[in-house]
């Protein structure tokens, strides 16, 4: 009897250990300054919108999230490099993108907006009155893309971080910065943003087609079962509980874009 007790132990114990190291893990690849999507708390721990939304993916999907940090320039090589599974870090989903990674459904959608000093008397953010003006943004984003198509007579300036360009915006080293609209205004209402303001309507990247969750070209099962549970977690209520604790407004209304605004 106690060699059938014991030999039950084992089974149950190798069972338990296969079991874990079955357990599929899904390695999300993120950047970590872009609060108050994704960014580090006090303790070195990445958290939120983004680490939330996908933590909530990947328990509908029965896997484990395992977090990967890199730096936003080398985001899409890194996943192509097989250093992560999915970028879920507010990629904005693009045709240029979609060419070398594939995209998930929006998880939302989000406008950009420029901000100034208070005290800079810039009303009008349309391209002629700002000749001249010094605009900072993070490198490798689509607003550098606006800045470049609608803003030729600008001086563009870019910054590794979002953080060091609001950095200079609050010390007026540069005239304007632009951003998400969604970003900045958790920034503005901090004490380093007070020194700024909104200038300007907000607006979306042209072909503006929301944000979503990068994969392999390869890895069509997981942007199939991304998508999947996206639509279930809208769905049941746990995208809306989440989006509460960070924003007190709709982020799935598709904003206007800037060859719109700017024709």
């Amino acid at each position: 009897m106690k060699k059938l007790l014991s030999l039950l132990v084992i089974l149950s114990v190798s069972f338990a250990t296969c079991v874990i190291a079955q357990e599929k893990i899904v390695r999300m690849g993120t950047e970590g300054y872009y609060p108050p999507f994704n960014y580090f708390d006090s303790a070195g721990k990445v958290k939120g919108f983004d680490i939330d939304i996908g933590n909530a993916l990947c328990t509908e999907m029965k896997v484990k999230c395992e977090w990967v940090m890199t730096d936003w320039d080398g985001i899409i090589p890194a996943l192509n490099s097989n250093k992560f599974d999915t970028i879920l870090a507010s990629m904005s989903i693009t045709d240029k993108r979609s060419k070398v990674v594939s995209f998930t459904k929006p998880y939302y959608f989000n406008s950009i907006q420029f901000v100034a000093q208070k005290e800079s008397g810039l009303i009008s953010t349309m391209p002629a009155d700002l000749k001249g003006k010094i605009v900072g943004t993070q490198s490798g984003t689509t607003e550098v893309e606006v800045l470049e198509k609608y803003f030729p007579d600008c001086e563009l300036r870019l910054y590794q971080k979002l953080d060091d360009a609001l950095l200079d915006m609050s010390t007026g080293r540069i005239d304007l910065a632009i951003a998400s609209q969604l970003v900045l205004g958790k920034w503005l209402a901090k004490d380093e943003g007070k020194c700024c303001d909104f200038v300007g309507p907000s607006f979306a990247t042209d072909g503006n087609k929301g944000t979503g969750i990068a994969v392999r070209k390869e890895d069509e099962e997981l942007r199939k079962a991304l998508n999947e549970a996206i639509t279930v977690i809208m769905a049941n209520g746990t995208y809306e509980k989440i989006r509460s604790q960070y924003f007190d407004f709709d982020i799935m209304v598709q904003p206007v874009v800037a060859n719109e605004m700017f024709k």
